[in-house]
Order: structure tokens, then sequence, then C-alpha cells
């Protein structure tokens, strides 16, 4: 059995090419253009079976795919499967380029599909080929007179008709609905889809309060798929005897109202949700009162967001929070896609495709850690950040990872630093992907001697060291009952949060007094201030190295060298991931929290707190006895973890006591 896949580097591509790695035998040949030599040679050792992938040079914009005939000679009559994935998925681009790649390009691969004499031709289409059809279109339709709004959904149905009346070879079509990340890791390429609506979302829950209501408007339905389900259900149904000659619809079965997905990605960001105040117990009545389809109010709203002075001022709005206008008219579908044919050929493979809301916060979270683009539209951070090199511990995952990348949109020079080497790689390839600098460094921060070498490698091989985030950090949560015969506790967060960072500072010292300049900043914690129970050992750590940088602040003040600490409040990492009680407490992501860790970077506050630290701190200052009691009350409600107990990992649920204490007091950590 061999392949031959187009589009192997985009987003669809890559992810098929991983299923018939993992599920099919035989070689894989993957169409590459020149430029794109370097991100394949990263997808190959990303696929994790890369001596099975030959790449071959080629370019959708010639014909035949510009493939050597040489080599169409040498592997005619052996490919098995042709699959022509690659095609420009963007309302936004124009006329030309969609007809070039979208039209031309399958035009090409039947061309190269046919000397080949492959087994099968396998085109992912759109559901954008049903075009403006109104009611429900299945999967044996496709020209029944369904306008054709944009360019976009114009070149999908051409392409998908080269393929059913000029393929010289038997064929298969795939209609996707609107693709968006792996539903088990988030991971996307691009914004795309409903992701254009994610900086607003953002904007709203930094605005607002996440209770507010918001009105809102019925736009209709759309229709999403996770991109994992779109590459299993393509590898199943290629594979599947009898299917040739069919298109099978890779959609959602039920159709998903606009304003639930935005409500659904609302959650998931904590940002406020839109209510509708006119249902369609209202508008579906005077839909099917006998209006002309223009006059009924789905119509109506779509014809006005595509008129010009709409689009204008969308563009001064909106537009503005990087929704482009014309991605507006297009949010919903007037159709409702059958899926009965798919849904036939994927019984008892246990592909189905997964629903949105048990996902939606793992792609929520994947772009704002990933591709988010609002540190690189701030002028401010760039102005303060670029070319400044930024010294990151624990820069492997969680806050450090994310705040690498942010210093890096804005210009700066992340240096990583982290026990494990091969994570701080692979964000050092992401950062570089996307035209950004960083180094890697790897060292245990809980060895003195280690940081020593570090601190000298660093001084030998960069010019200046312009700022350090001692991120890196250990936390325990165990009462001090069950920590009486457990004093290495104590000494191992010392080691690593204390000792480990005044040691890394210290040994970077004489580089800033003499560039003269240079600013520390600590990720502390809430709990500083708060002194919740059960955090003796991290909490105490954390109030060590505060009263270390307070002390040498003053003395270095004259030197150009500055602190600031920062009281974060409880941020959703893996260090309280074995916590299970804290799944269901208020936390901030780790985006959020690295955007306060570059705040601290650009205006170099001495601390930065929340309101609630600040409350703990002077109640414990005001009423002392009195918070005591409270801190007791939740020693009481919080009971010690399975894990510190030393037994089984059992722990129950969060109580519904324990959730009101915890978001009354949120952020805390219990």
């Amino acid at each position: 059995m061999a392949y031959f896949v187009t589009g192997a580097t985009g987003f669809i591509g890559r992810h098929l090419v991983q299923e018939l790695l993992d599920n099919r035998e035989g070689e894989v040949f993957v169409l590459v253009r020149k430029g794109s030599r370097g991100r394949m040679d990263h997808l190959l050792r990303s696929w994790g079976n890369p001596a099975r992938v030959s790449t071959v040079v080629g370019d959708l914009g010639k014909p035949s795919l510009g493939v050597p005939a040489a080599w169409v000679r040498e592997h005619a009559g052996s490919i098995d499967h042709f699959f022509h994935v690659a095609a420009l998925y963007d309302m936004t681009a124009s006329d030309e380029l969609n007809e070039q790649l979208n039209v031309g390009g399958t035009r090409a691969a039947t061309e190269l599909a046919g000397r080949l004499r492959a087994g099968s031709f396998h085109q992912v289409s759109s559901v954008a080929a049903s075009g403006d059809y109104h009611g429900t279109f299945d999967e044996t339709m496709f020209d029944v007179g369904q306008g054709l709004p944009s360019s976009y959904h114009r070149t999908k149905f051409e392409s998908e008709r080269i393929v059913r009346e000029e393929c010289p070879v038997p064929w298969r079509v795939y209609r996707p609905a609107v693709v968006v990340g792996h539903s088990e890791t988030g991971a996307m390429d691009k914004v795309d889809g409903p992701y254009y609506f994610f900086p607003m979302l953002k904007r709203l829950r930094d605005t607002l309060p996440a209770w507010v209501p918001l009105v809102g408007v019925d736009l209709g339905d759309t229709n999403v798929v996770p991109v994992d389900y779109v590459a299993k259900a393509m590898d199943h149904l290629a594979h599947q005897p009898g299917l040739d000659g069919q298109a099978f619809h890779l959609v959602n079965p039920e159709p998903q109202p606009t304003v639930d997905v935005v409500n659904t990605f609302a959650a998931a960001a904590k940002a406020p949700r839109f209510a509708v105040p006119v249902d369609r117990r209202v508008t579906g009545v005077l839909s099917g009162a006998g209006l002309p389809r223009v006059l009924r109010p789905g119509g109506l709203v779509q014809n006005l967001l595509r008129s010009a002075p709409a689009q204008l001022a969308l563009r001064e709005t909106i537009g503005r929070l990087g929704v482009p206008p014309e991605v507006l008219g297009h949010v919903s579908f007037p159709t409702v896609y059958a899926a009965r044919r798919t849904e036939r050929a994927l019984a008892g493979s246990g592909i189905s495709c997964p629903d949105l809301e048990g996902y939606a916060a793992m792609l929520w979270s994947y772009w704002e850690e990933h591709l988010d683009r609002t540190t690189a539209r701030d002028k401010r951070l760039v102005e303060k950040l670029r070319d400044r090199r930024v010294v990151i511990t624990g820069a492997s995952s969680g806050i450090g990872k994310v705040v690498a990348l942010k210093v890096a949109q804005a210009g700066g020079v992340p240096i990583l630093v982290a026990r494990g080497k091969d994570k701080l790689e692979e964000t050092k390839a992401e950062i570089e992907s996307r035209g950004g600098r960083a180094h890697v460094h790897g060292c245990d921060l809980s060895d003195l001697e280690a940081i020593d070498a570090l601190c000298e490698q660093l001084v030998s091989e960069h010019d200046t060291i312009d700022f350090v985030v001692n991120n890196a950090g250990r936390s325990i949560r165990r009462s001090l009952r069950l920590s009486e015969d457990r004093f290495h506790d104590f000494e191992r967060t010392m080691q690593l949060n204390y000792f480990g960072a005044i040691r890394l500072v210290m040994g970077l010292l004489p580089a800033m007094r003499e560039q003269g300049h240079g600013h520390v900043v600590n990720v502390s914690s809430i709990g500083v201030q708060t002194n919740p129970p059960r955090f003796s050992a991290y909490v105490a750590s954390k109030a060590a190295l505060d009263a270390w940088s307070n002390v040498v602040a003053s003395e270095l003040v004259g030197d150009g060298v500055s602190f600031s600490t920062i009281h974060m409040p409880l941020v959703r990492t893996p260090m309280i991931a074995p916590t299970k009680i804290y799944r269901n407490f208020p936390t901030i992501s780790p985006a959020q929290a690295a955007d306060i860790v570059l705040e601290a970077l650009a205006d170099r506050p001495h601390e930065v707190n929340t309101a609630l630290g600040n409350l703990g701190a002077v109640a414990h200052t005001m009423a002392p006895k009195a918070t005591f009691r409270v801190l007791h009350l939740a020693y009481q409600v919080f009971p010690d973890s399975a894990a510190a107990k030393g037994g089984p990992d059992d722990e129950p649920e969060a109580s519904p006591r324990q959730l009101l204490m915890a978001k009354l007091l949120k952020g805390v950590h219990w």
C-alpha cells in the first residue's frame, strides 16, 4: 500500500498523515514546495515514523503539480490512494488566489493522479460547496442551483465539479464543516473561523465580570468539527470498499446555533455570555409566514452584514479587534447538513464527532497561549522588550512557557531555562517558526553548582542579561501534622524556590552592575499575603524570596538593578494538576498569568498584587485573631489530599461547601 498526499504540511494534511502512519502500512509520499522543506523537517520529527515518509518537490500552481516526469514514470501504478488536501481555506483571500489554488490545484492533482494510475483519488472539498442552499443538503446532492456568495464558495464548488467530471481514476469527496483545533490537545495552526472572535472574547473577559449578560442576535446555525475527527474519518472512509463516486459530510450531526457556539467559547474564556432576547420561536414564525427568503429575519441580517456601509462600519469596530468584516457575513449556514451516509460508513469504528462543550476549553487555552497576537500589537511592550535578553526559569511548561512565547512576540529574546531540555527545544522551535529568536539552557535549578555553571555560560554567550524571571517553583500542599516526619518537604521547596532563585540572581549580578541595568521579576504567591493552611513549606519559601528581594533592592537601586514581586493568584498549571479539588476552583490561565509577568517586565513595579491578596494582608494586620479563625475554618473544610496522606489517589471531587468558600476567596490556594 502506498499513499500520495498534497497539503501534508497544512493543518488537516499533517493530521491525516499521522493517521496513515498510525493505522496503515506502506510508504507515504508527500508533496512539498521548496520553501516548505524546513517545516517538513519539523513535521517528520513530530510524526514519529519518518522512515516511511518521502518528500516529493512540487508546486500546486503547475501542471501535474510540478512533479518531475521521471518520478511519475518510476511510481506509476504503485500509488493506491491519492489524497488531495492542499487548498486555500481562507474566506478573506482574493478571487485570483482562490481560483489558482483551489480550482487550478485540483485540476493539476487529478491530472497527476491519472498519470500515476492511482487506485483512488480523495478530494477534500468543503460544505461551502453547498453555497447558500436553504434546507437540508444531503451527501447525494451537489449542483442543485445554489448561489455561491463568495469566491471561496465558488472555487470549492468548482474544484469538486472537476473531480466529479474530469478525474480519470475512481474518486471520493469529503466535505468537512468549519474545522477547528484538535479536541485533545487544542492544537491549531492559524486564526480562522470562530477563532476570529476570540480576541473580542478576551477583551470582554478582561473588561467585564463573567456574570454580566450581553445582548446577542440569533444569527442562525453553524457547524464546527475538530481536526482529529476529520482526519480519523477520512482515513477510515478511504479504506472502506465500495464507496467510490460518493461524497461524505464530515460535520456535527446536529446543527449548532451560532450564539451557542460563541457562548461555549465565552464560558471557556470565563467571559460574559450573550443572551438572545428574540429567540427562534418568534423568528421561526416569521420565517414560515410566507415571506420571501430575503425578507426573513436571518436573510435580512445576512444581507445587511454584507452591504458596503455595514462592511465599512464593521472594519472600524470589530475589525480593530481582529474580526475581518467579510467573515461576519458567513458566520452561520442557511443549510442543514445530513450525514447519514457518513454515519453508516463509520458505524462500529468508534469514530464520531465529539461535543464542542467537551473540548472548547482546550481550544481556548491553545489559542490564548500560542495564537493570540495581542502582545505583538502592544507598542509599549514591544518598545520595552525588543532585542532584550530575558532569562526565564521553569520555561518548559505553564507560566514560563507562555511568558517565553509572549516575550518573543514582543521582539524580545527569551533565554529558556529548565531541567527538561527537550521541551525547551520544542518551545524554541515554535518561537523560531514564527520568526522569533530564543536560546535554550538545560539546568537543574535545585543544584547550586549547576546554577553557577549556567551563569558563567549566560554571561559568556550573551552581550547583556536584561531581565530575569524567577518562575520555576515547587509547591507542596500538606498539613504540618503530616509533615512532622517529612522535613525534606521544607528542604526541597527552599532549595528550588529560594536558594536556587537567589543563586541565579547573584550569579548574574556582576554582569548587570557592569552593564548598568537589569530587572528581576519574582513569581511569588498570593499565599504570602493570605497564609493559607497546609502550605507552610511553599509559602515560607516564597516569603523568603520576597524578603530577600526587598532587602537587596535598596542596595542595588544605585546600580540600576530593580525587582518586581508578583503575588500570583491560583493559576491553572501542571503544578496544581495533582490536586483534584482545584479542577473546579476559580483560577486564572497561564496566559493571563504571563500577561501579568509581561506588565511587570515593562513597568517594573515593586509589587503586583490582587485586591484579594491585599485584603488578606490587611486582615492579618488589622484583625489577626479573626483572620486565623477564618483560615482554621478553611483548614477544616479543605482536608489533606490522598497523596499528602500517602494513600491511593482517590481524592473526591470538591463538595458544595468547598466550592462556595473557594468562590468567595477566589485565587487563594487551599
